[in-house]
């Protein structure tokens, strides 16, 4: 069929979106095409938050059918973390039909270039946008999160994400130039001439392994960076999130398609419930690259046995904060109560641990002990938390059954700072929403050392008091080396306590933040400019995103002749 975007119309609108993405990556500084504020996206028009919930709710019941070749029958069963059954079904696909099919579109994907894949992949991004509200709709009933973080988390953020995933395999594709001629001297002989052609080669078939908690933001990274260099990717969405990303794939495929390449470049693999073909897949032949996000135990699986393929990680760790001395008291509290409270701590940046002297720490309304700094944290956050309608709007609903079961246990680790408390959503009466706990834990007795360096995801922090600065980051360290981070944060007015943390965190490679105390959260990072994970501890075995993220996803191949 004749492509309905040509290359010439992809350059003409997409380029200078790339051309800013490509500064931006360079120079660190904020900048983002996607808006972050609801009124951004229209009133009363195709675009607002009515239109999208509307959309949203006329997936209920539907097959959501994709075209894809090897459909074998239809799967479902998604219920929403606020109590609502989704409805919607998904192609099931036999997998010896499906994955031959996509292989077959690889070639001429591959000789389009990087710049026309660039193009293809913003245009996908674009119409992504284009239906943000009924993808924050999406993302906020598969993962529990409230409606603005669903919203900007799930849309716009993850849309960075996806873009700068793009810039960055662009610029290690174009590092190497597509022609050169080479000429060598031989003296008085005729002189050596060749002609070198250079060309990235995808590796393979990229199967992308959603996450419940986040499935477009943590997914669009690999997801693009995966098909920006070349290769056919298969999304494996977690069972409970497959809403988000099957609506992802539909929008692949209809762009691919619009632009003349093979729709079956990308697509969709729901499974049957306790199918787990998350393992079958990882070891396939055809499968050459994974992007994974979730739990440790099956991340080093996947890093153990799939052989084949260049697997990339996101995993857990236990993410620690420092709290020595603040020059800014009441600031660090609020902080640090947001930070523990946004989606129910459920986010692999989370603090879990905070690390706090025994003997108290100075501050700029004078000394505070480590039980005056605990009990005010948890006001804190139950002055944040204590109107319900804030509550739901920070909280939103606990995403599976585990996380209420740590969060429910955990108060029987150790003395309660502040107990977690039910809060009832009015629109959403069957959600389960819980406010934080805060345990008091001794890093002295090795009875308590179990709790605090084992991840207990979700709404669960521990106060750890420490004997001195020195015994905290002695803890950091053995706990970044042996458990991994996501983060980092500490808080400090002593430059030798400030470098020796920053020191810790350069020699395990951890990603620290200090002395937040205004908008910004230990929890968040921002595309084009933070870097999410570093690849250089256990929590995760590459970052979001660099050119380690994409460079790997191509190998170039030389074709030389007599000039």
């Amino acid at each position: 069929m004749a492509a309905e975007l040509t290359a010439h119309q992809l350059i003409a609108q997409h380029r200078p979106t790339l051309d800013l993405a490509l500064e931006t990556i360079r120079t660190r500084a904020y900048w983002s095409p996607h808006p972050e504020h609801p009124k951004a996206y229209g009133e009363n028009g195709s675009l607002d938050t009515a239109a999208g919930k509307a959309a949203f709710d006329a997936l209920a019941g539907t097959r959501l059918d994709l075209g894809q070749p090897g459909t074998d029958g239809w799967v479902g069963g998604e219920v929403s973390p606020y109590g609502i059954e989704l409805g919607v079904e998904y192609p099931h696909a036999d997998l010896d039909v499906l994955l031959p099919a996509m292989q077959a579109g690889q070639k001429a994907w591959r000789d389009a270039g990087a710049e026309l894949r660039a193009m293809v992949c913003l245009e996908i991004l674009k119409r992504i946008a284009d239906r943000t509200m009924e993808f924050a709709q999406a993302v906020m009933h598969t993962s529990g999160q409230a409606f603005m973080m669903a919203f900007q988390a799930g849309g716009p953020h993850a849309q960075d994400r996806g873009m700068e995933a793009v810039a960055y395999a662009y610029v290690e594709q174009s590092r190497t130039p597509e022609t050169a001629e080479w000429t060598k001297p031989q003296g008085k002989r005729d002189p050596l001439a060749l002609t070198k052609r250079f060309t990235p080669v995808p590796r393979g078939i990229g199967l992308v392994v959603g996450c419940n908690t986040f499935p477009t933001w943590n997914g669009y990274p690999g997801l693009f960076a995966s098909l920006a260099t070349g290769n056919a990717v298969l999304v494996k969405p977690h069972p409970r999130a497959v809403l988000p990303l099957a609506l992802t794939v539909q929008v692949a495929r209809d762009v691919l398609t619009e632009a003349g390449f093979d729709p079956n470049l990308v697509a969709l693999a729901a499974e049957r419930p306790g199918e787990g073909i998350a393992k079958t897949l990882a070891t396939r032949p055809e499968i050459r690259i994974i992007d994974y996000t979730g739990s440790t135990a099956f991340g080093d699986w996947l890093e153990a046995n799939a052989r084949q393929a260049q697997v990339y990680t996101e995993k857990a760790g236990v993410n620690t904060v420092i709290v020595e001395s603040t020059d800014d008291y009441r600031g660090m509290l609020a902080n640090l109560a947001f930070s523990l409270s946004l989606y129910s701590g459920q986010m692999c940046t989370t603090p879990q641990n905070l690390l706090i002297p025994r003997d108290g720490i100075r501050t700029d309304q004078g000394a505070k002990s480590y039980d005056e700094v605990t009990a005010d944290l948890a006001r804190a956050v139950d002055g944040l938390l204590g109107d319900d309608a804030r509550a739901n709007a920070l909280l939103g609903a606990i995403v599976n059954p585990d996380v209420k079961a740590r969060l429910e246990a955990a108060a029987g680790l150790g003395e309660v700072a502040l107990a977690s408390r039910e809060v009832t959503n009015p629109e959403f009466p069957d959600a389960v929403v819980r406010t934080p706990v805060i345990v008091k834990l001794d890093g002295a007795k090795p009875e308590d050392e179990a709790a605090y360096t084992s991840e207990c995801f979700g709404p669960v922090s521990f106060a750890v008091a420490v004997d001195s600065a020195d015994h905290a980051v002695e803890l950091l360290r053995r706990s970044v080396r042996e458990k991994g981070a996501m983060t980092v944060g500490a808080y400090t007015t002593d430059p030798q306590v400030e470098e020796a943390v920053q020191e810790v965190c350069l020699d395990e490679a951890a990603q620290l933040s200090l002395n937040l105390t205004g908008g910004v959260y230990v929890n968040q990072t921002a595309a084009f400019s933070d870097f999410h994970g570093s690849g250089g501890n256990p929590a995760a075995n590459a970052a979001l995103c660099d050119g380690a993220f994409v460079a790997n996803r191509f190998r170039v191949v030389e074709v030389r002749r007599p000039a």
